[in-house]
């Protein structure tokens, strides 16, 4: 499931203790910015998770309404992934984190002045944009800015702020909401504006980036020069425009904004109580849409790698998600459990999924990206059933929470890495965003599946029924590196791993002056 190189697989080596000395001052204070806004990114993202039971009661919702709500951050996300992703490809991968920040942050702010469940909804959908344009940019922007052979542990790290934003706002619930209510939950969360503003102030433009697209490179993508996957190549005199094909003249363009309503639309009135006997229809319309997007970005020679992928994550998804959404309403409802020992399990789930992330970025420069996720996620179905069996001992529900989230949501600190060295850098933001935020449409999905399995079983019963299916059809997936394998039917000469193809140059500090 892939070739080792000794530069990819350090650990056996004497190397393995001196892979810090080749990570710069520069480069960890970059991971620090964009680890800091990953995790508030969960911690405002996760709120929701905690308060759903208590919203459901204010508001008067049902389970499917409620788990809905989880749901509506979703609908928006390939919009937002998009969009900002190409800003990124375009003006910098900073400046895409920085208005990514600044737009979760005042939707999770919004949140909290909610007066229904369709205003609480909105809210939700303006969060959704900001953390799918999070994702992309902060993960592109530490994968380029730290050397080659580390890169997936530069991955587990980012991703592991996720998890501690999770256990953060597990700790905060238990103080907060017992005294003050769910809406000063998300009345904190525009916290994260703070961090926006240091990231603007203190750190350097992601050196790939820099490099090949920024001031020293003198701009990128003229038009009509085509590169790896039939994408613009950077040559001087033009920014990158991932979104070009789709907007090359007027008849097209007006078509594809036609598309975009319609998937909009059409995922809004799915994952609302007005979809009613249209769900299926309207998903396959949804579907069709965002696959034409797909098709016309990734050009003639990768749009089955663009569909491919996109599958891949929205799989990753519906096996993981079914539990992050649902465990707090899955031990309060089913096990009693009160806010403090919610909190309890929470911290067990969290710090699992964290050191799983940190775990897996050093397996994964070991082992290798697929072979350490195929590897993890097989070990990982061992505590599926086990953790919906235990019911008397918080104790042991923790600690098989704990192995099985860091085995099997622990790994997905490298599906950054996985994903994004499939593209060039002039397009890896906004293909990034794309791929793994139509994907991420799974997560939507997830809850609302689970509730509705929930109506003819327990609910503990369907959530270990979808993690374990669908973790078994990501390890084919991913193992058997079935994305590139369909690729290689219509490009035999795609490049598998654009970031391993050459290490990245220093970063300037933003004190440092320019070039004359």
């Amino acid at each position: 499931m892939g070739r080792r190189s000794r530069t990819s697989s350090p650990w056996p080596s004497s190397c393995a203790s001196s892979w810090k000395l080749d990570v710069t001052a520069t480069q960890w204070k970059s991971l620090l910015g964009a680890w800091l806004g990953y995790l508030l990114d969960g911690f405002d993202f996760v709120l929701i998770t905690l308060v759903l039971t208590e919203i459901a009661d204010d508001f008067g919702l049902t389970t499917v309404q409620a788990a809905s709500l989880v749901s509506g951050a979703f609908i928006t996300r390939w919009l937002g992934g998009a969009l900002l992703g190409a800003m990124g490809d375009r003006y910098g991968r900073k400046p895409a984190m920085i208005a990514s920040i600044l737009l979760y942050s005042l939707g999770t702010f919004a949140c909290g002045f909610a007066w229904n469940y369709h205003s609480l909804f909105a809210a939700r959908l303006a969060l959704g944009m900001g953390m799918a344009g999070e994702y992309s940019a902060s993960a592109t922007y530490v994968l380029e800015s730290w050397p080659v052979r580390v890169r997936n542990r530069a991955s587990g790290f980012l991703i592991s702020g996720y998890a501690a934003g999770s256990v953060l706002a597990a700790e905060a619930y238990k103080w907060i909401v017992p005294s003050l209510g769910w809406r000063w939950m998300f009345w904190i969360g525009v916290l994260p504006v703070l961090v926006a503003l240091w990231v603007r102030k203190s750190l350097p433009e992601a050196a790939d980036w820099d490099a090949e697209i920024g001031d020293d490179a003198g701009g990128a993508t003229a038009e009509g020069a085509l590169g790896t996957a039939g994408k613009a190549r950077p040559v001087r005199g033009a920014r990158p425009n991932p979104f070009r094909p789709l907007f090359s003249n007027v008849p097209r363009s007006a078509v594809n904004c036609l598309l975009a309503a319609i998937a909009t639309v059409s995922l809004f009135v799915v994952f609302t109580p007005l979809g009613g006997g249209l769900t299926l229809p309207l998903s396959l319309a949804a579907a069709g849409c965002l696959a034409a997007f797909a098709v016309q970005m990734g050009g003639r020679r990768s749009w089955l790698l663009y569909l491919s992928l996109m599958v891949t994550v929205f799989c990753a998804f519906l096996y993981s998600w079914p539990i992050q959404a649902l465990l707090p309403t899955y031990l309060k409802t089913e096990l009693g459990y009160g806010a403090g020992q919610v909190t309890d399990v929470m911290y067990y789930a969290g710090f699992g999924t964290m050191i799983g992330c940190w775990l897996a970025g050093f397996v994964g420069d070991w082992l290798g990206t697929r072979r350490a996720y195929a590897v993890s996620l097989i070990a990982s179905l061992a505590f599926v059933f086990p953790v919906f069996a235990v019911r008397d001992s918080l104790v042991g529900l923790g600690v098989l929470l704990f192995g099985l989230l860091a085995l099997s949501q622990g790994i997905s600190g490298i599906l950054p890495k996985y994903i994004a060295g499939h593209f060039p850098v002039e397009t890896r933001a906004a293909s990034l965003g794309f791929v793994y935020n139509v994907g991420a449409l799974g997560g939507a999905v997830a809850p609302v599946l689970g509730a509705r399995l929930a109506e003819g079983m327990t609910l503990a019963q369907s959530l270990a029924i979808l993690t374990s299916g669908l973790t078994a059809v990501v390890i084919v997936l991913v193992g058997f590196n079935v994305p590139n394998r369909l690729n290689r039917l219509i490009d035999r000469d795609h490049t598998e791993d654009h970031l391993a193809a050459a290490a990245p140059k220093q970063p300037r500090s933003p004190e440092q002056p320019q070039p004359q």
